[in-house]
């Protein structure tokens, strides 16, 4: 299984206009208009300032010689006042119009884009689940898809800014070329550091990925309610805000650094660009003290010049903002190429007989250590089945190779002698019914959401509902909350009537999931752990509901033994190994591996 490609530390110049260029197809491919508004918007924005100016010194020019008594020259006064109201006017409602038209190219780019992410995270091989690279690349690819709909405008504002740097040089040698000359080498230098300055931040924000995700995680676990009692019984809050602190410093504080190792360099570039500037100025007002020039021109210089200055600041900034952007679109396009979980191409249908695990071994993909070594059993149609072991024997692992996850390194699983391989994953898991430990708890829902959940690809059948909450002993304690099987089951939802949702408890949780899992009637359940959290004597009622059916096959993980007694078959597992099997009375009296370790329930 191909690992993803080591996260970049730096672009090219190729590499970046590559991504330039995919940013504008992509937004271009959303939103085509929109597109097309903001470059006319870019070029506006950058040009307006320059006419206005143009406009601003022939009014001053004009009305110097109107106060001088030059009778025509009040009506060049109107005229130019004139114009620049209407060009005034003409800008306040394209702003308006261009803010809406950017609203709305967001949305479509932030929807296109998100969901695309989602939908492709969701087919990936499984094993990238478990892998660190790809989880890195996902959190970058993750960055960008969040803030791309603001990374074209970004990039419509450093466009608009060159051309603002363009437009002023050009507007500057029609006063003089040698001006032009000096506001460009003035410039120069501070690009340079602004740029090297950038390289330096990006280059730590690639290699502080772990931290942050570090800090994510604290400041996730000290607002989780649930964590309140333990952060505060081992006096954990205290040291994990001190840690939060440190890791911030290691990430933020660091990036202030640079900026403080740069200051000296960008005060001298500073300075360099304020002398062009007072040099222009004063050449200029020379020459209109010499008559060479007509008033208006000081306003044009210094304007220009400021305009100048100004759109080549802000062009380093926005192209210091989009290196980062760039760079995480190379790692989102890198996401995206993932190739996503291959299956077969036939349909599993109707009813499977027979599950063969035949000479299965399994390694972790990255990982050396084997957790599955030669298993062989079969699970016939109605048989419940237990699997045993201590905790590492591969009992979860073999589960996930049961249900398609993941893929023998060698051996076969068959379903009525044809591979699991070969059928498409999603027609075999419409057969399953799998409760693992971790399960899932829709906090967002209502108890009544939870259960159907089980299976949303048709309506709530009410039926099958009352069966499902009948069977996970769940009706006694679901009946006693707020608002029925309608309250909110998290304390931090409230319903439209006002009502708070409750917060259960670990054994009401699990009874929830128990009645999701039943809600979904599928020929196969598969248990992991279903009971930990219940009381012995639910339990046991439980699973007599559950092997009351002898249409449905059970394969269940536990460690207790009063679950795993009631199986038609027990399998041992010790060291990914198949160690004996039999029934319960069986390996009892056979005082082997399972003897050992149910020796004390016993």
């Amino acid at each position: 299984m191909p690992k993803p490609k080591k996260m970049m530390t730096k672009l090219s110049q190729r590499e970046r206009l590559r991504a330039i260029f995919k940013v504008a197809k992509m937004t271009y491919q959303t939103a085509p208009g929109a597109v097309f508004v903001q470059v006319f918007t870019s070029v506006f924005n950058a040009v307006l300032p320059i006419v206005l100016t143009f406009f601003a010194a022939a009014t001053t020019t004009a009305l110097a010689e109107a106060f001088n008594g030059d009778e025509s020259a009040g009506q060049r006064v109107l005229l130019f006042v004139i114009l620049t109201a209407v060009l005034g006017v003409f800008s306040s409602a394209w702003s308006t119009i261009e803010n809406y038209i950017g609203q709305l190219l967001r949305y479509k780019i932030e929807a296109s884009i998100s969901d695309h992410m989602y939908e492709h995270f969701l087919r990936l091989d499984f094993w990238h689940y478990d892998d660190k690279e790809t989880i890195d690349t996902y959190d970058k690819a993750s960055q960008f898809a969040r803030f791309f709909p603001y990374v074209f405008s970004r990039l419509a504002d450093a466009f608009s800014q060159l051309i603002a740097l363009i437009a002023g040089l050009v507007a500057l040698v029609f006063v003089s070329w040698w001006l032009g000359l000096i506001l460009i080498a003035a410039v120069i230098p501070g690009l340079i550091i602004q740029f090297r300055l950038s390289r330096a931040q990006i280059k730590h924000w690639n290699s502080n990925v772990d931290t942050r995700r570090s800090i994510g995680i604290i400041e996730w676990s000290l607002l989780q309610p649930q964590h309140m009692a333990e952060l505060r019984l081992y006096s954990m809050a205290r040291y994990l805000l001190d840690l939060r602190s440190k890791l911030r410093d290691k990430d933020d504080k660091k990036r202030i650094e640079f900026e403080r190792a740069f200051i000296f360099k960008r005060l001298g570039a500073n300075t360099l660009e304020a002398a062009a500037e007072v040099i222009a100025l004063i050449w200029t007002a020379l020459q209109i003290i010499g008559h060479a020039f007509p008033i208006g021109y000081f306003i044009y210089v210094q304007q220009v010049v400021s305009r100048a200055l100004g759109g080549a600041n802000s062009f380093v900034s926005s192209i210091n903002n989009l290196d980062e952007d760039l760079s995480n679109l190379v790692e989102y396009q890198r996401f995206i190429e993932l190739p996503e979980s291959g299956t077969g191409t036939k349909r599993f249908r109707g009813t499977v007989q027979t599950i063969s695990i035949e000479n299965v071994s399994f390694t972790y993909p990255q990982a050396k250590a084997q957790v599955l070594d030669g298993v062989s059993f079969a699970i016939d149609k109605g048989q419940h089945v237990a699997i045993v072991g201590e905790n590492g024997a591969g009992k979860s692992t073999l589960i996930k190779l049961i249900t398609g996850l993941y893929q023998p390194t060698s051996g076969s699983i068959l379903l009525d002698g044809t591979p699991l391989g070969e059928y498409e994953v999603d027609s075999w898991h419409r057969h399953l019914a799998v409760l693992q430990q971790d399960y899932l708890a829709f906090g967002f829902a209502t108890a009544k959401e939870n259960i159907y959940y089980g299976d949303v690809s048709h309506p709530l059948d009410s039926s099958r509902f009352d069966s499902a909450v009948d069977m996970a002993e769940a009706r006694k304690f679901l009946e006693k909350l707020p608002n029925g099987l309608d309250s909110y089951v998290s304390p931090w939802m409230e319903d439209d009537d006002g009502n708070k949702g409750v917060d259960l408890s670990g054994g009401q949780w699990q009874r929830l999931a128990l009645a999701r899992n039943f809600y979904r009637d599928s020929g196969i359940i598969i248990l992991d752990e279903p009971t930990s959290a219940i009381d012995a004597l639910a339990e046991s009622r439980i699973f007599k509901h559950l092997f009351q059916s002898k249409d449905k096959t059970i394969i269940t993980i536990s460690h207790r033994l009063t679950t795993v007694k009631k199986a038609d078959v027990i399998y041992m597992m010790k060291d990914g190994k198949l160690a004996e099997s039999g029934t319960y009375d069986e390996l009892v009296a056979h005082k082997g591996a399972f003897y050992k370790m149910f020796e004390s329930q016993l």
